[in-house]
C-alpha cells in the first residue's frame, strides 16, 4: 500500500470548466477567456487548484474535434503555467477520441481526462462493466499509447448500486491496474458505492487519487479522511464558500467547517446534485453568479426551469456570493 505523502496531478481541486456560448450558440471567446481567469488569478485556488478542460460540465459531447482544440488553446494561453489543466478526450470513436488525445498533448496538457464512450445501448446504458471491461479500456489502452500522459478517469457506466451512476469495483481495479497512467479517479459514486472504491484504490501498489466529485458529500469525505482531491462542477458557482470549508477542515477547525457547511453550502449543493439537472444547474448557477453572459447549453441539453433560476438564486443570496440582478433572471427560463 503506499502513503499517502506520495501525491500526483491527481491530489488538486479541479474544476470542471464550463463553456459560455453567445445567442447564436456559438463559443463566446471572450466570456470564456475572462470565466479562465476567475480561477487562474485567484492565488488562494491556485495554490491547490487545476482546470478539466472540456470535460461534461464544458459540453464536450456538443463540440466538434476543432471547437474542443479552440477551448484548448484559450484555456492554456490563459492559465498554463498558473495551474496544472487537464482536457477532456470524448469523441463518438475512437480514432477520434485518439485524435483528441493528440490534440491535447500537442497544445501542452498537464494530463487527460477520459470518458466511456458513447453511442450504442451496448456501450452506454446496457454496458456490463465488470463483464466487458474491455469497451472502455481498449480505449484508453488506445490514448495511453499514442500520448503517454497522466489520465484522470470519468468513470460513468449505470452501474447498479452500491456503484451508482461510476463503474463497479472489478472493472475499476482493472483499469488501475493495467493503464499505470491512470492517476486520479473521478469519484462518481453516491457515499456506499464512493466509500468502497476509496478503501480498494487506497489498496493499490502506486498512488491513484481519490477525487470527489458530488460536493454535496465533500463534509463527509473529508471527515473520513477518503479525500485526495477534487474534479467538480460544483466549483464553477461555489469557489468561494468552497475553499473556505475545505480550508477549514485541512485546519482541523471543524467548528468553523462546520458551520459553513451548515450555514447554506450544503443546502446549496444538495438542489444542484440532483443527477437528472446537474450540468442544467452548474449553469445556471454559475450565470446566476455573473460569472457567464447566460446559462444556456446546445441542444438537446434543455433550458432552465425558471423555478430552478429562482431557488438557486435565493440559495446563493443565502450564502452572501455577489449574483446578478433579481430583474435579470426572468430572460432566461
Amino acid at each position: 500500500m503506499w502513503e499517502v505523502a506520495m501525491t500526483t496531478i491527481g491530489h488538486r481541486r479541479y474544476v470542471a470548466v464550463l463553456l459560455p456560448f453567445d445567442k447564436s450558440f456559438k463559443i463566446d471567446e471572450q466570456a470564456y477567456r475572462r470565466y479562465v481567469r476567475y480561477f487562474a488569478d485567484d492565488p488562494r485556488f491556485a495554490r491547490e487548484g487545476g482546470l478539466c478542460i472540456n470535460p461534461e460540465a464544458g459540453e464536450i459531447f456538443y463540440l466538434s474535434r476543432e471547437e474542443k482544440r479552440r477551448v484548448l488553446e484559450i484555456a492554456m494561453e490563459e492559465a498554463h503555467g498558473k495551474l496544472p489543466i487537464i482536457a477532456g478526450t470524448w469523441a463518438l470513436t475512437t480514432d477520434e477520441t485518439v485524435a483528441t488525445a493528440r490534440d491535447c498533448k500537442a497544445l501542452g496538457v498537464d494530463g487527460i481526462f477520459v470518458t466511456p464512450p458513447g453511442g450504442a445501448q451496448d456501450v452506454t446504458s446496457c454496458w456490463d462493466a465488470d463483464g466487458y471491461p474491455e469497451i472502455w479500456l481498449d480505449q484508453i489502452i488506445a490514448q495511453d499509447r499514442a500520448v503517454d500522459l497522466p489520465i484522470v478517469t470519468h468513470p460513468v457506466g449505470g452501474a447498479k448500486p452500491p456503484f451508482y451512476p461510476g463503474l463497479p469495483l472489478a472493472a475499476t481495479l482493472r483499469i488501475c491496474r493495467e493503464v499505470k497512467n491512470v492517476v486520479g479517479w473521478k469519484m462518481t459514486y453516491m457515499y456506499d458505492g464512493f466509500r468502497i472504491i476509496a478503501k480498494e484504490l487506497r489498496g493499490l501498489d502506486r498512488p491513484v487519487a481519490v477525487m470527489g466529485a458530488l460536493a454535496s458529500r465533500f463534509h463527509e469525505y473529508k471527515a473520513t479522511g477518503m479525500f485526495d482531491g477534487t474534479l467538480s462542477g460544483f466549483w464553477t458557482f461555489a469557489k468561494e464558500p468552497m475553499l473556505d470549508h475545505l480550508d477549514a477542515w485541512d485546519a482541523r477547525d471543524i467548528d468553523k467547517a462546520c458551520a459553513i457547511w451548515n450555514g447554506g453550502l450544503c443546502e446549496l449543493h444538495e438542489y444542484i446534485a440532483d443527477m437528472g439537472r446537474l450540468h442544467i444547474r452548474y449553469k445556471t448557477a454559475t450565470w446566476l453568479r455573473g460569472l457567464i453572459p447566460n446559462p444556456f447549453m446546445r441542444a438537446p441539453m434543455p433550458k432552465p426551469k425558471q423555478e430552478e433560476i429562482d431557488t438557486i438564486y435565493r440559495l446563493l443570496k443565502n450564502l452572501n456570493l455577489d449574483v446578478i440582478e433579481m430583474k435579470e433572471t426572468r430572460v432566461a427560463a
